[in-house]
């Protein structure tokens, strides 16, 4: 068989992938903190017959940790992430990192995200306020106060840029190697009164999903051509 046959195959089966991510991005542009799937792509070659052949490879997934829009909402309970820090909450899957601040006080002072799950402080530990102790004032380094006592610190952690993530939910991610509380609040930090949105740009990701859809039919294009060149030379082989 033609081996254009098998590089449109390749081909068709990275660029599924890539829709598949392009069309997650897109329905998540407006979820709080959500970042956008990426995927890396790199090509190998095969040396089985005459000639070198390449091959699209079948492309390695990762998260884009470009930050979003910050949108003020003027709720004391939203706080949006500045810099390159990440809020932990506590789930079934363990600790998670989000950069979706929405948070909730339960009537127990328990301090949650909306998807009611525990907000950590930097030692990990679940967050409890006094839910009769007045109006909460978020401080960038995540310092709590209600009137004039300090309740608690919302945890703000670094994760290491060489570190993969694992999607958790919409927003969440849970990296494979340890995250550590940001003690540098000059870069990082976080904004009472505002939520950070998805970092996706539309705009972008529909005109790669066009072009995506295109490569695709040109690749199904090109294996059609392909095949019908082998059958054209299996009949006039078989004839003579």
């Amino acid at each position: 068989m033609q081996s254009s046959i098998y590089v449109g195959l390749s081909s068709q089966l990275v660029l599924e992938k890539r829709m598949e991510t392009l069309a997650r991005n897109v329905a998540n542009m407006n979820t709080a903190g959500f970042r956008a799937e990426e995927v890396k792509f790199s090509t190998f070659l095969s040396k089985k017959g005459p000639d070198a052949v390449s091959f699209a490879s079948a492309g390695e997934t990762y998260i884009s940790r470009l930050q979003g829009g910050l949108d003020k909402t003027g709720n004391p309970l939203d706080v949006a992430v500045e810099g390159e820090g990440w809020l932990a909450i506590n789930t079934p899957a363990g600790t998670v990192y989000t950069r979706d601040g929405r948070m909730k006080m339960t009537p127990q002072g328990e301090l949650r995200t909306l998807s009611d799950h525990p907000v950590l402080d930097a030692g990990g530990a679940p967050m409890q306020l006094d839910p009769e102790g007045g109006p909460l004032v978020i401080a960038r380094d995540g310092m709590i106060w209600q009137g004039n006592q300090q309740v608690g610190a919302i945890g703000l952690f670094s994760i290491d840029p060489a570190a993969k993530l694992q999607r958790h939910d919409n927003s969440g991610v849970i990296p494979d190697r340890p995250a550590t509380p940001i003690l540098d609040f000059v870069r990082n930090g976080v904004r009472q009164g505002f939520v950070e949105g998805s970092n996706v740009n539309p705009i972008r990701e529909m005109t790669k999903l066009i072009a995506v859809t295109r490569a695709f039919e040109s690749a199904a294009n090109a294996i059609d051509k392909g095949e019908k060149a082998v059958d054209g030379a299996i009949r006039s082989l078989g004839e003579s």
